[in-house]
């Protein structure tokens, strides 16, 4: 226990001396007059933007909107994979109907089926969320795939030794033994649903963080650009960690790696 503790300061005071040594490097590139303010604001006119953008509410408003679109596409990517994943497991031959189809879309950016989309569904919700389950389905499904496709053999054979229907082994062998490969799936696809949701909320929206930073490049307010930035990446950050907390405590001895 203490010698976690003492790599988790250790982390935490490399991570702190990095931000420090960004912050410094970034202050000095501004006061050499190598790039412009308007190119390059400083951290001090960034900090005086966001101050703002926290005080009058602005920016909780877009991290909402922003985060429940990515929930709802996620939730929606997670249900498919994670059915797709399981009849392909019981019915082999009836899924090769659809594996190649899922493999071509696999290389097809959302982004690129954005104009689609919008001739199809408009502007509305349907779009972004569209998008997001695009993004998201693809890195949840194939580690579904794995986690199902390498289960021990002879946990299976256990299994039916006694008496387990193909039903009962999957719900009682198979998806315990994958439960790490979902996760680690799932943890993925919410990365890239959250960077998705970014690119389509610039292109196909009036409210969340994507289309703040646009208006605000739009309006040659760089400083809301950076603050844009610096929200995302710590909102991605955090939702992520407290999604391996959870995991860490709802299911402990499942996933003994890859969840620091």
């Amino acid at each position: 226990m203490q010698q976690r503790s003492g790599t988790g300061r250790r982390a935490l005071f490399g991570a702190v001396c990095g931000l420090v040594l960004l912050l410094a490097l970034w202050q000095a590139a501004c006061a050499s007059g190598m790039f412009n303010s308007y190119v390059l604001p400083s951290p001090a006119a960034v900090l005086r933007a966001a101050r703002r953008m926290f005080a009058t509410g602005e920016i909780f408003e877009d991290i909402l909107i922003s985060l429940t679109r990515v929930l709802r596409g996620f939730g929606i990517a997670f249900v498919l994979a994670f059915l797709l994943g399981a009849f392909y497991l019981l019915f082999p031959r009836a899924g090769s109907l659809y594996q190649y189809l899922v493999h071509f879309f696999r290389f097809v950016p959302p982004l690129s089926l954005i104009p689609l989309l919008i001739l199809w569904c408009g502007i509305h919700e349907t779009t972004k969320t569209a998008i997001i389950v695009l993004a998201s389905f693809f890195p949840i499904y194939l580690s579904i795939i794995k986690g199902f496709s390498s289960v021990d053999a002879r946990l299976l054979e256990v299994g039916r030794a006694f008496g387990y229907s193909a039903r009962a082994s999957f719900w009682r062998i198979t998806l315990p033994a994958a439960l790490s490969d979902v996760l680690v799936g799932m943890r993925t696809g919410f990365g890239y649903a959250w960077r998705a949701i970014i690119g389509a909320e610039m292109v196909a929206a009036s409210t969340g963080l994507g289309h703040m930073i646009l208006f605000a490049q739009q309006t040659s307010r760089t400083d809301k650009v950076l603050v844009g930035v610096f929200v995302i990446g710590v909102v991605g950050l955090l939702c992520d960690r407290l999604f391996a907390l959870a995991v860490r405590t709802l299911f402990r001895g499942f996933t003994a790696s890859g969840w620091d």
